[in-house]
């Protein structure tokens, strides 16, 4: 089979080929982790990035242009992005989207081209790319594949000589990447995106693919009996829609969305509506959405619509619920966002004034769209964001550009540790933001985290050899010791730590710590620390059972 031209319907379908088949290796990625304790979330990360693109595409088969579905399909990536290589995964295809624009069918030379946006994009968007990671292994392929390209070149020879190169480059990145080359894996992210593009060369080829599974929450089955023929519509449609505004009907540079969305609230509820470039996206609860499809209509063309009667639903009492209009916070100077995980800490972050905590955190990254939800509950002029994981400061940086209706400062906190310890010494009073933000980064330096959790399989790294259910105690990347039980391994972090050398030794206690483990740990850091303030804390956070905060 020799494919020479590729439209929108062949596009939608490798997407969801790659899905497919990151979903059915996603845990071989995670397993790809070069530290030993369950925290390795790549392909779960690269699956749910992907799967939103999948959902904004549809089930259906796609009668579009080309150009139209790897748009709708990168803007699904934007938004659901997670993690690092999530958020890196959807700039491939971001880029690959641009290279697209107002193409209806396209020969490899624009692949290829288009291809080569997706390498510039996705080094766009972190500040300082590393090799040997998905970035190289992405940049050789898209470069060896398009060197190969001639006159007779099919899609499937470009593909072909795509995955050779993956799979080569992949093999070459713990000789990048000394942590790769230490713990004898290659890097997940790579790995992972060679299984999208194997699904992707699989649905080119015509091979077939499973029903993925999605991984998105608001999946559901509708059941049709809720609304008969003797109903009355009584909630609504929930009406949703990419639009894409025209120079044709709208002068595109002068667009007002804020008329724009206070229309939609005028006749709807649960507005949702932001920009990004000349796409709108559209989300509302109306009793009429003709009008409202009417109205958009003027000032450009729509690429996807959803429309549903939200009397098809499972459960009334939840549907009532949420097609309540969201009782709407009076807008304030600023507001504050974290992301933790664990019952204790959220409730901690909220005591310091935190007006919303996503949850999150090592493992369970949450996705742009997460992040976007609550600055809009917050309804600030500037937003202060504390990722509190450097896994998740990429999404935090994508959502705050995808944000329109306030200015979105992200405060880099790698650690609950260093969250903590800028939101709690938090503090605008006649300060310019410049000032504001040089102190919370100051703040932020002065914070050591340490953190005890237990290894998940055998590992030698920096001189000490971890056995598979040790307790490890660690900062950053950094093993400092091991030992049999969590509070063994706890006191022996802060001896290395030299917590005598601070004033407040803040622990936080995961869900696996018991009560007597809590006294006893108390009791034996106040007789060794005589001279600083111990506080203990019931985070019931996953993965780490202790984080030790010293300041």
């Amino acid at each position: 089979m020799k494919t020479t031209m590729m439209d929108g319907a062949l596009f939608a379908n490798m997407i969801r080929g790659g899905a497919a088949t990151l979903s059915a290796n996603r845990q071989l990625v995670n397993d790809l982790n070069v530290f030993p304790i369950p925290d390795g979330d790549t392909g779960d990360n690269m699956f749910m990035t992907i799967d939103s693109g999948v959902a904004a595409l549809g089930d259906g088969t796609d009668d579009t242009s080309l150009g139209n579905a790897a748009s709708v399909a990168a803007r699904g990536m934007l938004l659901g992005a997670r993690g690092n290589s999530g958020v890196i995964l959807s700039r491939i295809f971001a880029g690959i989207s641009q290279g697209l624009e107002g193409v209806e069918t396209a020969d490899v030379r624009v692949i290829g081209k288009a291809f080569e946006s997706g390498v510039s994009e996705a080094y766009k968007a972190v500040s300082t790319p590393v090799e040997g990671t998905i970035l190289t292994v992405y940049k050789d392929a898209v470069n060896y594949a398009a060197s190969k390209i001639e006159n007779d070149t099919s899609l499937e020879s470009f593909f072909a000589n795509f995955l050779k190169e993956l799979r080569r480059s992949l093999e070459r990145t713990p000789e990048l990447l000394d942590v790769l080359r230490k713990a004898g894996v290659v890097d997940s992210g790579g790995a992972g995106f060679i299984y999208i593009a194997e699904g992707m060369n699989n649905a080119l080829n015509g091979e077939e693919f499973g029903t993925v599974q999605s991984s998105l929450p608001n999946a559901k089955k509708l059941d049709f009996s809720a609304f008969d023929e003797n109903s009355v519509l009584e909630f609504g449609y929930c009406t949703e829609f990419f639009l894409r505004l025209q120079t044709t009907k709208t002068d595109v540079n002068a667009f007002d969305l804020e008329r724009f969305k206070q229309y939609l609230e005028s006749v709807g509820d649960s507005v949702v509506c932001f920009r990004e470039g000349t796409i709108v996206k559209v989300h509302v609860h109306t009793m009429k959405p003709g009008d409202i499809l009417n109205y958009c209509q003027q000032f450009g063309e729509f690429l996807t619509t959803k429309i549903e009667n939200m009397s098809l639903q499972h459960n009334e009492s939840n549907l009532k619920k949420s097609y309540e209009p969201e009782n709407k916070k009076p807008r304030k100077e600023f507001g504050i966002v974290s992301v933790a995980a664990g019952s204790g800490i959220k409730e901690l972050f909220t005591s310091l004034g935190c007006d919303e905590v996503v949850d999150g955190g090592q493992s369970m990254n949450p996705s742009a769209e997460d992040l976007i939800s609550a600055f809009r509950k917050i309804n600030a002029d500037r937003i202060f964001v504390y990722p509190n994981n450097s896994n998740i400061i990429l999404t935090a940086q994508q959502a705050a550009s995808l944000y329109q209706e306030a200015e979105i400062c992200i405060i880099p906190t790698k650690t609950i540790g260093e969250g903590y310890a800028a939101i709690s010494m938090f503090d605008t009073d006649g300060k310019s933001i410049e000032e504001v933000l040089s102190e919370q980064k100051e703040i932020i330096a002065g914070v050591v985290t340490g953190v005890v959790s237990q290894a998940v399989r055998d590992t030698r790294q920096d001189g000490l050899t971890v056995r598979k259910d040790d307790y490890i105690g660690f900062v950053g990347d950094t093993i400092y010791n091991t030992a049999a039980d969590k509070n063994s391994a706890l006191l022996t972090l802060a001896q290395k730590l030299n917590a005598g050398d601070y004033d407040i030794l803040i622990v936080i206690c995961g869900s696996t710590v018991t009560q007597q483990e809590n006294e006893e740990l108390y009791q034996q850091l106040k007789e060794t620390y005589r001279l600083a303030d111990v506080i203990m804390i019931d985070g019931k956070q996953p993965i780490y059972d202790y984080l030790l905060i010293l300041e």
